[in-house]
């Protein structure tokens, strides 16, 4: 059974930071990419960033330079290092994966930059 829990949103000033970690349970952790979306109101989800069983990543291009995604095989637990936020960057963040046939998604964490 895959279980995808994040953590770390909150309120935060423009130009301040904050961690995500999305624990995973199951099997699948260290043979699966691992992804960050966002859904803000009103707008379609998007992909953030995303990170291969090999540690290769690819960001979207509002975030190269500002994100960082990294993964902990030992502890099943993806993050998302998130600097220089901005009020754009407001949104619910999800941890995503693709395993077998099947997509997960976690509850989502609420990010809110203030200006």
């Amino acid at each position: 059974q895959v279980q995808l829990v994040e953590s770390g949103g909150g309120l935060v000033q423009a130009g301040g930071s904050l961690r995500l970690s999305c624990a995973a349970t199951g099997s699948f952790f260290r043979v699966s990419a691992m992804g960050w979306y966002r859904q803000a109101p009103g707008k379609q989800r998007e992909l953030v960033a995303r990170i291969t069983s090999g540690g290769s990543t690819n960001y979207a291009d509002s975030v190269k330079g500002r994100f960082t995604i990294s993964r902990d095989n030992a502890k099943n637990t993806v993050y998302l290092q998130m600097n220089s936020l901005k009020p754009e960057d407001t949104g619910v963040y999800y941890c995503n994966t693709a395993y077998s046939i099947y997509e997960y998604w976690g509850q989502g964490t609420q990010v809110t930059v203030s200006s």
